[in-house]
């Protein structure tokens, strides 16, 4: 996974001989800027990293480093200014503090209407969702009135009902009391342990305990590293 402005092929040539170079999100020299007020604002300046299936990748950095416009740069929210994403895996829609639901909608209907957009049996993954987010009746309660909290465990619920090949993660990874952040755990490194999974978060702990590598971002710069001691010396510097 190196960084920097490097072409798909090199990037694919760091794959396992006995695994497909396709199956993979790539990132492959991504830079975005945004015209503001100010001026031009460069939150992304020529990164680049790949995540294979099984493979996952922490991006940490300090608020405002551009973590979260990278998620919805994979995730294809936004488009990046120069540079593209290689989706070679069933990609998540980002998980966030908060959610993405319409609020005005009940949770059935944010099921159904997901449903109706990946081709998803609306039955099966209800019956799903609702066992595993445990909401109960508040399923059927506009989301505006949910908490974050239950926001995310919907979020959870719903990407897992899909069967994603890789999971984006923004900012939050286990949710709820102690029981539900062990069920979430067990589903997430366990039964899906052969997901790609990418993680954008501030706590060097998560990334050593879940992560195999790290991109750290600085003023849109990245730098991609194995060595978590190395790591977590240039985080605590930030």
């Amino acid at each position: 996974m190196p960084h920097g402005n490097v072409p798909f092929d090199q990037l694919a040539s760091l794959a396992s001989p006995a695994v497909d170079p396709e199956r993979c999100v790539a990132a492959i020299a991504v830079s975005k800027v945004f015209e503001t007020d100010h001026g031009r604002h460069r939150a992304l300046d020529g990164i680049s990293f790949r995540v294979g299936p099984g493979e996952r990748l922490g991006i940490a950095g300090p608020n405002g480093s551009g973590k979260s416009t990278l998620i919805r740069i994979l995730a294809g929210l936004l488009q990046p200014t120069t540079g593209r994403v290689h989706r070679g895996l069933r990609l998540s829609f980002p998980l966030t503090l908060g959610g993405s639901f319409e609020g005005e909608m009940t949770g059935y209907d944010n099921v159904r209407f997901l449903c109706r957009i990946y081709n998803l049996p609306f039955r099966e993954t209800f019956d799903y969702v609702t066992d595993f987010a445990e909401l109960g009746r508040h399923m059927y309660e506009p989301v505006r009135f949910y908490s974050d909290g239950m926001r995310m465990r919907l979020a959870f619920a719903l990407s897992l009902s899909m069967n994603f090949e890789c999971l984006l993660i923004d900012e939050v990874i286990l949710v709820g009391d102690r029981r539900f952040q062990i069920k979430c755990h067990d589903e997430l490194f366990g039964r899906r342990g052969h997901c790609g999974m990418i993680m954008a978060v501030h706590d060097a702990g998560v990334i050593r305990e879940y992560c195999q590598s790290v991109l750290i971002l600085r003023a849109g710069r990245g730098r991609l590293l194995s060595d978590f001691a190395v790591a977590e010396q240039i985080l605590n510097r930030l």
